[in-house]
């Protein structure tokens, strides 16, 4: 059993936040997928670095410019291809794991995480161009993004609900799940509609760890923030999908919206390459790791326990220090969602004049 098999074990599945041509043109994505990851996620910023980087996409590019198609039916067309040469590979995952695996992530436009119709719209359109059933869609968890979460739910699309850096933000999502699928219920229509709660860690660490230090608060608060609210989150969501609503929605078939942790490589170099995944380890839930920490995984050949139910009271008790040190969470998960925000709108319009650039370049030469 390699060390991805063993997390799965313990009820966690693995996903690669990671898509790009060369991995899939040298089996190296199809190896992955054989070592047990078993999902995939992407967003603006990898694909900016995907298409860009390298000339994989450049006999593509060239192609689509010289049949006068527009930058943006260029970049639907370079992703929708690598998502659907993915799902492809992972369709057998989602149907032997009875559809709670094997998903694919593909993010709406950035430009319309703030108009709720319009990110609707996007998310149909879509979940219907690379036409497979295990494609999701990700949706920032905005104040505009949670009626589309629902919405959409309610239409039967699979939703990763991402950039969720507050306990409270991850209820108003897994809220907006279960009602949409009480909407579908009533409508005596299908329930296994797949969901997956993005709850971003690292980030939240590195964002906390520099008001600890420009404070000169205890140097034994660094590091732990970010795990400290997962866990919080976690256990929300065993209250939320326990009980009388949820089973029965699942003797229906529903399935629970698994907590993701996103953001899961260390931004600090003194902290353990694994922290995130070793001390996040539970049933119920996904770890969707960059290449620099799924290499580490790959590569580790200790098991993993369960640990995400570890020391929860010490996680609120942090949060409390926090508060009386006059810290406030809310205004640093606040942040973190427009910083999130903005640096995926930055990449995606880097992405798309990037294309217009590569293009008008390789018609020329």
């Amino acid at each position: 059993m390699n060390a991805v098999e063993h997390l799965n074990a313990c009820g966690q599945s693995v996903w690669y936040d990671n898509v790009e041509r060369g991995l899939l043109d040298s089996g190296e994505m199809e190896r992955l997928i054989g070592e047990g990851v078993s999902g995939v996620t992407s967003n603006p910023t990898i694909f900016e670095r995907a298409i860009t980087a390298s000339n994989a996409y450049d006999e593509e590019i060239l192609r689509a410019s010289k049949e006068n198609q527009s930058i943006d039916e260029i970049y639907d067309q370079l992703t929708f291809g690598d998502i659907c040469r993915v799902t492809d590979l992972l369709l057998p995952v989602y149907e032997k794991r009875n559809y709670s695996d094997g998903y694919v992530s593909i993010e709406v436009s950035p430009r319309l995480c703030r108009d709720t119709e319009a990110t609707v719209r996007e998310g149909l359109r879509l979940f219907k161009g690379i036409n497979k059933p295990n494609v999701m869609i990700k949706v920032p968890a905005t104040e505009e993004g949670i009626p589309a979460i629902q919405k959409l739910i309610e239409e039967g699309i699979n939703v990763n609900a991402t950039l969720i850096f507050s306990v409270d933000m991850y209820e108003r999502v897994a809220e907006a799940y279960l009602s949409g699928l009480e909407s579908r219920f009533r409508d005596g229509l299908d329930l296994r509609v797949a969901s997956v709660a993005s709850f971003f860690v690292s980030r939240i660490d590195t964002a906390v760890d520099n008001l600890i230090k420009s404070n000169q608060l205890g140097e034994d608060l660094l590091g732990k923030a970010g795990i400290a609210n997962a866990k919080m989150a976690y256990k929300k969501f065993e209250e939320k999908f326990a009980g009388p609503r949820f089973e029965k929605l699942r003797s229906y078939g529903a399935m629970v919206q698994r907590p993701l942790w996103a953001s899961t490589g260390v931004k600090d170099p003194r902290y353990p390459e694994l922290l995130y995944v070793s001390s996040l380890v539970g049933r119920h839930t996904v770890n969707t790791m960059p290449p620099r920490t799924l290499e580490a995984v790959m590569g580790q050949t200790e098991g993993f326990v369960e640990t995400v139910k570890v020391n929860v009271q010490e996680a609120e008790a942090f949060f409390d220090r926090l508060g009386k040190q006059g810290i406030s969470f809310a205004d640093v998960t606040d942040k973190l969602l427009t910083e999130g925000l903005e640096a995926f709108e930055k990449s995606f319009v880097a992405l798309l004049q990037n294309l217009s650039d590569k293009s008008e370049l390789l018609r020329h030469k």
